[in-house]
C-alpha cells in the first residue's frame, strides 16, 4: 500500500464561463459549481491545484485530423453561416453548436487531461483529476454528442508513451464510443464501458457483441444496461467485471471517466444510481493503487453533478465529507436542504432483471477468458513529451496586449486558489 496518495487537480475558471446556448443541456457552469464546492469543503488543502496549459493545435492533432482542428480554431458564431458544407462535414450544429470561445474551451479541457497524464507519467502524482475532461464521444474528424475534442484519447496516447497497457473505464450513462473507436484495433488499450443500450438511446453503439477487431479483438468490453439500474446491481456488476479485467489485462495505468448522467434524476439519463453508488465505483478503482487519471463527462442536472464530483474528490483523498454543504458562492443551487446527498425523488423501476445481468456478466467474462495473458509490448524508446515553450518575461513586448490567460499565469487568482503552498499556477506541469 502507498502511504498517502499524491493528488494533482486541474482547473481553469474559464471553462465554466462558456455557454452552449439557450435550451442546450450541456452547462459548463457546473464546473465552477463543482470547484467552489471542493473549495468550500477545503479539499484544495489536501492536493496540488494546477491551471492546465491550453493544448496547442499540434497536440490536438495527435489524434484529430489537422483539418478538423484547424476548422475548430477558425470558426466563430459570426462566420459560421459562410461554412455550411464544413459544418455538416464536421457534425457541428444542434448538438455541437459553434459558440463564443469554443476552441479555447477545447484547448483548456484537453490541456487538463494531457497535463494530468504527463504528471502521472513523470511520477509527480499518483492520481490526477480533471473534472472538465471526459468528452468521450468526439471522433477523429468530427464532433459528436456535445464533444468536440476527445481529451481522453489524447490523455491515453500520452500514457502509452510510458505504459505498455492502459485500461479505460467509463461509467457515463452513454457508451464511450469515441474512445472505443480510437483503440478498437489495438491491445495496448482495453476499453470498458457501462452504459444504457437500446431504445435508440444515444449513441446507439455499445452492444455486448462489440469486442474489438484484429489485434484489438477482445480488448473492447461493453456492458449494455437497461433503464433504472440501481446501486446494488450496478456496483456488484462493476466490481466483478473490473476485478477480472485488472487481473487478466494487468494495466500499467487506468483512466476513469466519471460521467454523472448515470445518477438518478439526470435530465438526460435513465439510471437510478445514488451519489454513493457512483462514488463506490471510484473507490473500488482507487484500491488497485495504479496510476489513475480521473475525468468528468456527462451530467445534466448540474447541482447533482457538482455534488457527485465533490464527493468523488473526497473519496480520492480518503476524506469523508459532512452532509451539510458549507457556505459558498453557489449555495443557493443546493437549496432547500443544502445537503450533499441527492434529495430522493422519483424512484425508477429497474428493468435489468437478475437473469439479464447474469447473462451479460457471463458473456463479458467469457470474452475475457479469450485473452490468454496480458499482451507483452516491445517498449520503444520513450518519445519526448511535446515541447512546450517556456514563458520568458524578457521576450515579452509590454506594448502588446496580453491575453487573459497569459495575464492569469502571472497573477494569482484568489477566487480560485487559496493557501499559498498549494497554488501551483506558475509551476511547470
Amino acid at each position: 500500500m502507498r502511504s498517502k496518495d499524491r493528488i494533482s487537480y486541474f482547473y481553469d475558471g474559464d471553462v465554466g464561463s462558456v455557454y452552449f446556448g439557450p435550451n442546450h443541456p450541456m452547462k459548463p457552469h457546473r464546473l465552477c459549481m463543482t470547484h467552489h464546492l471542493v473549495l468550500s469543503y477545503e479539499l484544495h488543502n489536501k492536493m496540488e491545484i494546477y491551471r492546465p496549459h491550453k493544448a496547442y493545435p499540434v497536440e490536438l492533432a495527435q489524434f484529430h485530423s489537422a483539418d478538423y482542428v484547424e476548422f475548430l480554431h477558425r470558426i466563430t458564431p459570426d462566420t459560421q453561416h459562410l461554412f455550411s458544407n464544413e459544418l455538416a462535414r464536421y457534425n457541428l450544429g444542434e448538438d455541437c453548436p459553434v459558440f463564443e470561445n469554443l476552441f479555447e474551451f477545447c484547448q483548456i479541457y484537453a490541456g487538463g487531461t494531457i497535463d494530468a497524464a504527463r504528471r502521472l507519467n513523470n511520477q509527480l502524482c499518483d492520481i490526477a483529476i480533471n473534472w472538465a475532461g471526459g468528452l468521450h464521444h468526439a471522433k477523429k474528424c468530427e464532433a459528436s454528442g456535445f464533444c468536440y475534442i476527445n481529451d481522453l484519447v489524447l490523455g491515453i496516447l500520452e500514457l502509452l508513451k510510458y505504459h505498455a497497457r492502459v485500461l479505460y473505464i467509463d461509467i457515463d450513462v452513454h457508451h464511450g464510443d469515441g474512445v472505443e473507436e480510437a483503440f478498437y484495433f489495438t491491445d495496448r488499450v482495453m476499453t470498458v464501458s457501462f452504459h444504457k443500450f437500446g431504445d435508440k438511446f444515444f449513441p446507439g453503439t455499445g452492444d455486448v457483441k462489440e469486442i474489438g477487431e484484429r489485434e484489438g479483438k477482445f480488448y473492447a468490453i461493453n456492458v449494455p444496461l437497461k433503464d433504472g439500474i440501481d446501486d446494488t446491481s450496478f456496483t456488484r456488476l462493476f466490481k466483478t467485471i473490473i476485478s477480472k479485467v485488472v487481473e487478466t489485462y494487468v494495466p500499467g495505468a487506468i483512466v476513469l471517466q466519471c460521467g454523472a448522467d448515470s445518477l438518478a434524476g439526470d435530465r438526460l439519463g435513465c439510471f437510478n444510481l445514488s451519489i454513493d453508488g457512483h462514488a463506490e465505483c471510484v473507490r473500488f478503482v482507487k484500491k488497485f493503487n495504479l496510476p489513475l487519471l480521473v475525468t468528468g463527462g456527462g451530467g445534466y442536472t448540474k447541482e447533482n453533478v457538482a455534488r457527485c464530483w465533490t464527493v468523488e474528490t473526497g473519496v480520492l483523498l480518503d476524506t469523508e465529507l459532512p452532509n451539510e454543504i458549507p457556505e459558498n458562492d453557489y449555495i443557493k443551487y443546493f437549496a432547500p436542504e443544502h445537503s450533499l446527498k441527492i434529495p430522493s425523488g422519483h424512484i425508477q423501476e429497474n428493468l435489468n432483471s437478475k437473469s439479464y445481468l447474469s447473462t451479460i456478466k457471463m458473456q463479458v467474462l467469457e470474452n475475457l477468458r479469450c485473452i490468454q495473458h496480458a499482451p507483452s509490448v516491445q517498449m520503444q524508446e520513450v518519445p519526448p513529451d511535446f515541447y512546450i515553450p517556456d514563458f520568458d518575461e524578457d521576450e515579452q513586448n509590454p506594448d502588446e496586449r496580453m491575453d487573459q490567460h497569459t495575464q492569469d499565469k502571472q497573477i494569482r487568482r484568489d477566487d480560485e486558489y487559496y493557501e499559498g503552498d498549494n497554488d501551483n499556477d506558475n509551476m511547470d506541469v
